[in-house]
């Protein structure tokens, strides 16, 4: 009796497997990387803003501390803090305190601000020892009511740091609008 002759089970070879891997995790770190940028989270934007945030406790703390008042100048691409000095009457840089200086935004990164409702033009004032700041921080740890708001791309992703109804600074959750444009 003679058996039909069987034909060998074909498989896979371990190139072939290894080939498809490879195609699956190029297409998946293309994905990752395409919705991080398109509308993903802004690290650099929510770092920013965090830092901001901290900055303005740190100073309101230590205007409490100090019992002398503080301020914030602000310009659409940078932010100074400065405190009043009471024996020369003028706002003047905070020099002993290298937290609070100068700093200038990341590129892309703009402010807009808001002084009880009102906007308020950010630019380099036309004196360059003029230092009167938009944001004051007084002494008693109360401040001028104010919207701060830094931005990526004309708004398309920003971060509004105001005042609670308790008097705390806060920041209120990332906007993005690039997610809403996406799904429409």
């Amino acid at each position: 009796m003679r058996y039909p002759r069987r034909q060998a089970a074909r498989g896979f070879t371990l190139v072939e497997i290894l080939v498809v891997v490879v195609i699956v995790g190029i297409l998946s770190a293309g994905f990752l990387l395409s919705v991080n940028l398109a509308g993903g989270s802004d690290p650099e934007l929510r770092k920013e803003s965090e830092r901001l945030l901290d900055l303005l406790n740190y100073a309101r703390e230590q205007s409490e501390l100090q019992t002398r008042e503080f301020g914030v100048i602000l310009q659409d691409d940078s932010y100074e803090f400065v405190s009043y000095d009471v024996h020369r009457g003028i706002w003047r840089s905070v020099f002993e305190d290298d937290t609070l200086r100068l700093r200038k935004l990341p590129y892309g990164l703009d402010l807009k601000l808001r002084v009880e409702t009102r906007p308020v033009v950010l630019k380099k004032p036309a004196d360059a020892k003029d230092k009167t700041p938009q944001v004051m921080i007084f002494s008693s740890g109360d401040l001028t009511q104010f919207e701060l708001t830094l931005e990526r791309d004309s708004g398309l992703r920003s971060v509004t740091i105001t005042q609670d109804d308790k008097g705390n600074i806060v920041a209120k959750p990332m906007i993005d609008t690039t997610v809403k444009e996406n799904r429409a």
